[in-house]
């Protein structure tokens, strides 16, 4: 050994020894280890501290306009047509009282209130003409129509029901109730079904 040198102090004997050894494994080993753990903390998916967060993403549900569907039938023209026409064959005085309890709502219920209806001298003498179908939902529809008695208006814009019943729009049971109270037929208003 030189005298004034001390080996841990000279920089020139570092990489010599055992110690040198240990320390170069070490470092080697470390840098193995750390190397990938550092790029792991740095790539911007594994959202580190030093990287920036990831963007949530919103999801965005579109509103759809409501359709006829969900209104009225899936097809509302030719709910309206058979509206029109079920409801002019129920108040046909040529029509059977059979075949008018088939466009009423709970007809064969309804054939007494019905039956009495078509007895009256004037509910045996009036019919309908539809004006306007509103739907209020896939199965039923406000329905404006004019009365006529005799061929003259009896009651103009009156205002009833129509309800898909078994697949067929019916006048409603509803409507023919407030007709019988109206005409103050007494016997029809007492008999089951108004």
């Amino acid at each position: 050994m030189v005298l004034g040198s001390d080996r841990r102090r000279d920089p020139a004997r570092r990489g010599n020894g055992p110690a040198a050894v240990r320390r170069t494994a070490l470092a080697a080993t470390l840098a193995v280890v750390l190397v990938p753990a550092l790029t792991g903390c740095s790539d911007k998916s594994g959202g580190g501290s030093d990287s920036t967060p990831p963007t949530p993403t919103v999801e965005r549900t579109t509103t759809v306009p409501a359709s006829p569907a969900a209104t009225g039938p899936a097809d509302p023209a030719a709910a309206t047509n058979e509206i029109k026409r079920n409801w002019q064959r129920f108040f046909d005085p040529a029509i059977s009282t059979k075949d008018k309890q088939a466009v009423l709502e709970n007809g064969d219920a309804m054939a007494p209130v019905l039956r009495a209806f078509g007895g009256d001298q004037r509910g045996g003498q009036v019919q309908a003409h539809v004006t306007k179908v509103e739907f209020s939902s896939p199965t039923d529809a406000d329905v404006t129509y004019t009365l006529t008695l005799k061929g003259a208006t009896a009651l103009p814009d009156a205002k009833g029901t129509a309800v898909a019943q078994n697949g067929t729009w019916k006048v409603s049971d509803k409507t023919l109730c407030a007709l019988v109270q109206l005409s103050g037929n007494a016997s029809a208003s007492a008999l089951p079904g108004c």
